[in-house]
């Protein structure tokens, strides 16, 4: 792997890993097109340690709370009645599905589910759905009104990320509008359910990064660090865009990418393996 697809392909982590549109397809489909091969679902998985890493920063004083929160309540009866409390269970619970599913189905993910026609395919299904949430989802309960129901639902909607083009953000937010939270609460739990399941994939396929011809150590390090300090401005800036604006832009932009890739792919200009 050479530096400069190192470097581009971090960018690309950092820019659409919270985003509704799937960092691990962009990768894929950015890797296809100017690079001539699939960086693996490996790389995929370790980059996100960089933007969970933001996350962990940007949410540092309330993902502390919540994990004091959850120590405290353990032995004290009283904070077990707290939404705090619940919240952190809803988060653990949460990433069960992901944990699960993933490890099933394993070699599904790194082969079969990388195809860019299902790429292509999940972009433009899910930017449809996405739009439905937006217009049809009630956008009426605050993070504090999230249910341990809700917790697992959107726990499945992450997974649905498992392959490559639906979005773990997208596949949350989506589900997260249909069960009526805000528009921002749906991002803000997106952002904290992924950190369990992300950090646990990014460290249970970091030997296979480094397997053949893969990255290096040091280019793996660099990819991770862009990703996380882009990661970070991304965070800052979706928060402020979703309290104001609707997702459309987002759906618009899933559409015509998945449109674009199926023509390019349909007339040979890039491989779908």
């Amino acid at each position: 792997m050479s530096w400069l697809e190192v470097v581009v392909l971090g960018l690309v982590q950092g820019l659409t890993e919270f985003l509704p549109i799937s960092s691990s397809g962009h990768l894929r489909i950015v890797s296809g097109l100017f690079f001539g091969h699939d960086p693996g679902a490996a790389f995929t998985a370790v980059t996100q340690i960089g933007t969970e890493l933001a996350v962990l920063v940007y949410f540092a004083k309330d993902i502390g709370h919540l994990v004091a929160t959850w120590f405290r309540g353990l032995r004290d009866p009283e904070v077990r009645a707290s939404q705090d409390y619940r919240m952190a269970w809803m988060v653990i619970v949460g990433s069960i599905p992901i944990g699960v599913l993933g490890v099933l189905f394993k070699d599904q993910i790194e082969t079969v589910a990388r195809n860019l026609w299902l790429i292509a395919t999940t972009l433009v299904v899910f930017g449809v759905l996405l739009g439905l949430a937006e217009r049809y989802g009630r956008q009426e309960r605050p993070l504090e009104q999230l249910t341990m129901r809700d917790g697992i639902v959107l726990g499945f909607a992450q997974a649905m990320a498992l392959v490559p083009g639906v979005s773990r953000s997208g596949g949350t937010i989506t589900v997260g509008l249909f069960l009526g939270l805000e528009r921002a609460a749906a991002v803000r739990f997106s952002f904290l359910l992924a950190i369990p399941a992300v950090f646990a994939s990014g460290l249970f396929t970091l030997p296979d990064v480094f397997a053949g011809d893969g990255p290096s150590p040091v280019q793996m390090t660099v990819a991770v660090l862009i990703a996380g300090v882009v990661g970070y401005a991304v965070i800052a800036w979706l928060l402020r865009f979703v309290e104001k604006n609707t997702v459309y832009v987002f759906v618009a932009y899933r559409i015509a990418l998945g449109v674009a890739l199926m023509a390019a792919l349909a007339i040979g200009a890039v491989s779908a393996t």
